[in-house]
Order: structure tokens, then C-alpha cells, then sequence
């Protein structure tokens, strides 16, 4: 009896070479991962084209069959090797086409003689044209059918279904193969097990497993690709979905202690605040007092734009957590952002923040640093004091996480920067509490309500849209060296202009020095020409970077200008003395890295320089923006880069240029960059973690799987009646990509 459990080998016959390429490369091991592997995209066969008279240039889809191949060697002109192409023709309709296959390596040459073997038959797409008066197709796709040798005497291409389907591949293995091994494999299975419930089936209008599976193979319409599509996403989303409403409710039910409040800190700072808080904070302010004030953990998102705020929000909430005499720790992803949010709050509260000191306010509590280029001295006291209680609040980096470092009642855990973060170290610091703590993590990076519902589905989610009133506009211009290579003079003398006002300036790089490329001082998205993701440790090549930008900068154009550099691998002292030097207006121009990306506020910063902003993504490019008109001046940010107009990396500057909605950029860096980035799967070593899914084109499913998994749940917590389902969830949970679910 075939199952979808047995060896693939079962359902694919003795061609080793074959599954050898099925089984080793594309992954297909069992005949149910064979039948899960679905066709990419599909060929409408009664729409091929009629090889009557042809045109230069036409592009053409149509059947045929394959004349003798022709191996010959040539020298390449370029390297002066030896070269092969491999020549054959096409009959149609009476038409003769002409093809050609070239190759660096007589071993490619010989595959491309075997599978143009003479006599078999395929579909053919490409643009034709003529050559010395005879008709050829230029780089043409081809789906081939058997093999030279193979009695094709049952196949017409008169019988082929309305829609063929084309197969995501590996070298050696053709759409064929899988073709008619999933044919084969679907006439002798015996049983094809149902994931999905039946009333829920009935519910959302499913097709069952076992036809699912025969449309999506060998649909006869549209409607049926589309409905047995429908049908395996839905089943992916429920899955993704029931793993997230399951730890919502185990989080739930863990309890833990109310805070209240009992002190009087938190309206001590809200009376001396200078400024009316914005109505979206005080709404989000309300939600998080009330979700603090419940005897189960709050888990909370808290989202919003760059300068929206969410620091303020994420402040007030630890002042009401001390004034119910717990503790709070803010989680910081870099020792810079440490400091800056150190620096920030202790001058927000100003003597509430000097607990027990001369001249503190009678409600104040302490605000202490923890990082990891801390020596142990500098840690003592501290340390101490976050281990008796009279430290309220603690900002650090992930020297919070170690063993040494204790909390008296640690009652509120705030995460800035979630995606940097793995599951395994905020539990590293949720454990340091008697009780467990309540969590609010914070991004700047917005996310499209289905990646917040998909990426971080065991969270709540609040959303910050308005800024603050101050807040100036940003003008943004692409500068396009590709065309104009004499604007980067231009560039400068802007910035000139701007220090010349009175204001400063960022000039960021990708790279810290020429001689290597820069990686792990941020999540930036490092891209080639094509908006293809480089490899760690791959040479991007040309790069500009800190070391040697500041010093032409310092010499030539912004000759007489303050010029300072800041990156990643400077010792922590001189990283903290530049930023306390740039913050206090002595220094002019800030050549820095992508460490200045999240948390650095300095009002009088103006002006932004991006070089080879193209090596950025979308949303770093957005972050880095949102680092200038803080101060009610107006900002400037210049995005300069080589790519060529009409590439896909300078579309990405077009649309950051286009808009500051980070809402609607963040769906175009999406768009862009696949679901499997997003959830974090790029530094996984896995496939995307999504396969059927799409959390922008499939929003209504995924809407309609969050609602069928909480009815289940409610039903049947444990899913005791639909046992293949709860099997499906238990892996995944237990998966890297369950893990790295809770990574993004």
C-alpha cells in the first residue's frame, strides 16, 4: 500500500539519475512531499501559437518536436578556451526553427546533446528571429516531454489537459519527470488524509484534500487552480495561525502580578511634561495601564513610525510598574541605541530620575546602564542596586540577559528592536522574574496588518500613525550618478549649506573600511545591482566606507567642517564620546555606519547623505531617514546611488523618494523582499518559511484562518478530533521555523 509516508522512490521507477535529483536536491522524499510540490505557474495548451507567418521578434508558445542535436566546438574570443554549442532544430507546423545552447564546459554541452535528444516533443517559449535567412528562437524555455529513447506513442499534445503545469526544478530533472511521477503517484494512493476538519471545510468553502490535490496538478480550468490553491493556502495560514493562538493563550494563562500603580512618579513626570502627549499615545497609554492592571502577563506590540513617540508610551508604562514598586528593564539592541535611551529617559525625568540622591524628587527612582563593554567595577554598583530594588528602571544591552545580573522584582520587560531578538533571550530575561513579567516590545519598522497578524500573531498589536507636533517635513531626492555623476559636488556643497544654517549632518556608508565588507552592525538588507540579497562575506565591491569618506570629506569638500566618524567597532568610550559630542553641536558632519539607524535624536541634525543608498533596504532606508527634522527645522535626505534608472534597486530609492508613509513602504519592501525575509527565515539557512502563502496577496484567508483557529480552540483546545491537524501544529511549533517565527 502507497501512503503519502512512503519513500518517493516508490512512485518514481528506476531512472536513479532522476531521483537522485528529486530526492537529494529538490528535497522530495516522500511521495506526500512529491504530491505538495506544486506547479510555479501553468501553460495553456489550447492557446498555442499557430506557426503560420512568422514575424522578427514575435514571441512565440508552441509544440513540437526536435530534430537531431549538433555538438560543436569553437574558441572563446574572450578568454581563449575552448567553447561548446549544441545545435538543433524545432519542427511545427510545418515550420523549422532553428536553437541554440551554449557552454563553458563540454559536461554541459554533453547534457543539453542528451535532453535535446532527436524526436521528443515539447512546448516552446521564446522570441524568434531570422539568421542568415533561416528562422531561430532566442534563449527559449522549453517543457520536454520523455526522453529520446522513450516510446511516445500514447502521448499527443492533442491530450494534454487545458493547463499544463510547470514545475519549480533542479538541474537534471525536468517538468516532465515530476509531471508524470505525480501523475502516477495520485492513480496509486491509496489515501489522501484530510488536515483541515470537515465543518470547517464546509464553513469556508474548501475543497477536500484528495481533490485539492488533483486540481492543482492537472486542472482543466482556472477556477480550479484557483480553488485548490485556495485551499492549501488556507490550510497553511490555519496552521501558522493555531501555533500563534495557542501561545497567546498559554501566555494567558500563566498569571501574574497587577501592577497598579501606589506611587505618585507617573503623574509627577505627566505634570512637568512640556508638551500635550498626542491623542494616539494617550489611547495606547490607556490600553497598556489597563493590560498592566490584569493578573495575566501583558504581550504587546507597539508599533509605529519613526518619531511617532513609542518611547514616550514605552516610559510611561515603566513609571507605573515602579509606582507599583516593581522594576523595568528596557532591552536595547546595540550599545549606542543602550546609551541613547539611557541618555534620553534620565533627561526626561530629570530629578525623578535621582533616587536617593541630593536633590532628587521625593517620587524618584534610579535609572541605571548595563552593557556589555561595562568592566566589572562599573557594573558593581549598579548591579546592586537592581538586586535590592532601589534601581526602578535599567537600560542595557544583552549583558542584561547574564546569570549575575539580578532583579528584586522585575515586573515589566521592554524590547526595542524586536526583530534582533531571538525567543531564547527574552526569555533569558522574562526568567530573572518571581512572577512572569509583562512584555512590550517596540518596532520603528511598520509592518502591513497581515504581517503583524502572521509575524507576530501572539502579540496584541498597537499602532502609533500621528507624530508629534514639531515634527518638520523630510524632502527626499535620488541622485543618480549612473546619469549625472557631477551631483555629488552638488551633495556636498548642500551639506555645507545646511552646517552653514546653523544645523549638522549624517553622511552614512555601508562599510567601515574599503578593505571589507561590513556585516552584523545592523539587519541591513545588502544588495547587488539586481536587488539580489549578497551573501555574508561576499565582496559587494566599491562600497563607500566610513574610514576613508571621512577622511576625503575632512580634506576636500567639507574641508573646515567638524568632521567625526562613528561606527560599530570603535571602543565603546570614544562611540559614547562621539555621540555626546554630535548631540551637544561639536561636531558638524557625522560620517557613521547604520548604527545610527534606530533610537539617535539629535533636533538639530538637518541634512542625511546616504551613500550607495541603493545597498540598503526599503525600510532601513526609511529608519535612517526618520533621523533628521526632529527639531521643527526642516530635513533634507539624499539618497545617492549608481544604479541604473529602470533597475530594481533604484525603483526601491524611487518609491522611498515617492513617499514617507512608512506603511506604504513597508508593503513595497515586502513586495520585494519575500515573506521569507520578513519572518526572518534570510539567516536561517532554511527555505522561506512561507511556501503557498502570501501575507499581502492573501489577506482574507489568513483573516478567515485567525478565525477558525480560535473556534477550534474553543471547541477542542487540544484538537483530540482532528488529530492530523494537531500533528501539523505540533511540528511546527517544535520546527526552526517555529522558532524563527518568534525571532522576526
Amino acid at each position: 500500500m502507497i501512503t503519502l509516508d512512503s519513500p518517493v522512490a516508490t512512485v518514481l521507477g528506476d531512472q536513479k539519475k532522476k531521483r537522485d535529483g528529486i530526492v537529494e536536491r529538490l528535497g522530495l522524499r516522500t511521495v506526500g512531499d512529491l504530491l505538495h510540490h506544486f506547479p510555479r505557474r501553468y501553460i495553456k495548451t489550447g492557446e498555442l501559437t499557430r506557426l503560420g507567418q512568422l514575424q522578427d521578434g514575435e514571441m512565440l508558445t508552441f509544440s513540437g518536436r526536435l530534430g537531431k542535436p549538433r555538438k560543436n566546438t569553437y574558441t572563446d574570443r574572450r578568454t581563449g578556451r575552448p567553447a561548446y554549442r549544441v545545435d538543433t532544430v524545432v519542427h511545427a507546423d510545418g515550420a523549422v526553427l532553428r536553437m541554440s545552447f551554449f557552454a563553458q564546459s563540454d559536461r554541459i554541452a554533453e547534457w543539453n546533446l542528451n535532453r535535446l535528444a532527436e524526436g521528443r516533443q515539447g512546448i516552446f517559449l521564446g522570441k524568434v528571429g531570422s539568421f542568415r535567412g533561416d528562422w531561430q528562437l532566442t534563449n527559449p524555455q522549453m517543457v520536454l516531454f520523455g526522453s529520446g529513447g522513450e516510446d511516445l506513442a500514447e502521448l499527443s499534445l492533442e491530450k494534454l489537459r487545458a493547463y499544463y503545469p510547470i514545475y519549480p526544478l533542479t538541474k537534471g530533472v525536468d517538468s516532465w519527470d515530476i509531471q508524470k511521477a505525480i501523475a502516477f503517484a495520485l492513480t496509486v494512493v491509496d489515501e489522501v488524509p484530510d488536515l483541515i476538519p470537515a465543518a470547517v471545510c464546509e464553513e469556508y468553502d474548501l475543497l477536500d484534500a484528495r481533490q485539492a490535490l488533483e486540481w492543482i496538478h492537472a486542472p482543466d480550468d482556472h477556477s480550479e487552480i484557483s480553488r485548490a490553491q485556495r485551499r492549501f493556502r488556507f490550510e497553511e495560514a490555519l496552521v501558522t495561525q493555531l501555533v500563534l493562538a495557542r501561545r497567546r493563550r498559554a501566555v494567558h494563562a500563566l498569571g501574574a502580578q497587577a501592577r497598579t500603580g501606589g506611587g505618585g512618579l507617573l503623574e509627577a513626570f505627566d505634570a512637568r511634561l512640556p508638551f500635550e502627549l498626542t491623542g494616539g499615545q494617550r489611547e495606547i497609554g490607556a490600553q497598556v495601564e489597563t493590560d498592566l492592571a490584569q493578573p495575566h502577563p501583558m504581550n504587546r506590540l507597539l508599533q509605529g513610525e519613526v518619531g511617532s513617540g513609542k518611547t514616550l508610551v514605552a516610559l510611561r508604562a515603566m513609571l507605573r510598574v515602579v509606582d507599583s514598586g516593581g522594576q523595568a528593564a528596557l532591552l536595547a539592541p546595540t550599545e549606542v541605541l543602550a546609551q541613547q535611551h539611557h541618555r534620553s529617559i534620565t533627561a526626561m525625568l530629570g530629578d525623578l530620575a535621582a533616587g536617593g540622591m541630593l536633590g532628587g524628587a521625593a517620587d524618584a527612582t534610579n535609572v541605571e546602564l548595563l552593557t556589555g563593554s561595562m568592566t566589572k567595577a562599573q557594573r558593581t554598583e549598579p548591579m546592586s542596586r537592581l538586586a535590592t530594588g532601589e534601581a526602578g528602571i535599567v537600560v542595557g544591552t544583552h549583558a542584561l540577559l547574564e546569570e549575575k545580573v539580578i532583579f528584586a522584582d522585575l515586573g515589566l520587560v521592554v524590547v526595542d528592536e524586536q526583530h534582533r531578538f531571538g525567543v531564547e533571550q527574552r526569555a533569558a530575561l522574562t526568567d530573572k522574574a518571581g512572577s512572569p513579567p509583562h512584555v512590550l516590545v517596540m518596532t520603528a519598522t511598520p509592518i502591513p496588518r497581515t504581517v503583524a497578524m502572521t509575524v507576530f500573531g501572539d502579540l496584541e498589536t498597537s499602532t502609533l500613525t500621528e507624530l508629534p507636533a514639531g515634527r518638520a517635513p523630510i524632502q527626499t531626492n535620488v541622485v543618480p550618478l549612473a546619469e549625472h555623476p557631477g551631483w555629488l559636488g552638488r551633495v556636498w556643497e548642500r551639506v555645507r549649506e545646511e552646517v552653514e544654517k546653523g544645523h549638522q549632518a549624517y553622511v552614512v556608508c555601508p562599510r567601515i573600511t574599503g578593505d571589507e565588507q561590513e556585516q552584523g552592525e545592523s539587519d541591513q538588507l545588502d544588495l547587488d545591482e539586481d536587488g539580489n540579497t549578497v551573501a555574508p562575506g561576499q565582496p559587494a565591491g566599491g562600497l563607500s566606507a566610513v574610514e576613508e569618506v571621512a577622511a576625503l570629506l575632512a580634506e576636500g569638500p567639507l574641508a573646515g567642517l567638524r568632521v567625526e566618524r562613528l561606527h560599530g567597532k570603535l571602543p565603546p568610550d570614544e562611540k559614547d564620546r562621539v555621540m555626546r559630542a554630535f548631540a551637544a553641536g561639536d561636531i558638524d558632519v557625522l560620517v557613521s555606519t547604520t548604527v545610527i539607524e534606530v533610537g539617535v535624536d539629535v533636533a538639530n541634525a538637518t541634512a542625511m547623505v546616504l551613500l550607495d543608498a541603493d545597498r540598503f533596504g526599503v525600510s532601513q532606508l526609511h529608519q535612517l531617514r526618520g533621523r533628521v527634522g526632529r527639531g521643527g527645522h526642516p530635513g533634507l535626505c539624499l539618497l545617492v546611488s549608481r544604479a541604473e534608472a529602470g533597475s530594481p534597486a533604484r525603483d526601491r530609492l524611487d518609491a522611498v523618494q515617492a513617499t514617507t508613509d512608512g506603511f506604504e513602504l513597508s508593503r513595497v519592501d515586502l513586495e520585494q523582499r519575500r515573506e521569507g525575509d520578513v519572518l526572518g527565515k534570510s539567516q536561517s539557512g532554511y527555505r522561506s518559511g512561507l511556501h503557498n502563502l502570501r501575507v499581502l496577496r492573501d489577506e482574507k484567508t489568513i483573516v478567515e484562518a485567525r478565525r477558525a483557529a480560535g473556534e477550534l480552540l474553543d471547541a477542542d483546545a487540544d484538537l483530540r478530533d482532528a488529530p492530523q491537524l494537531a500533528r501539523e501544529v505540533a511540528d511546527l511549533e517544535a520546527s526552526v521555523r517555529s522558532e524563527y517565527m518568534d525571532k522576526s
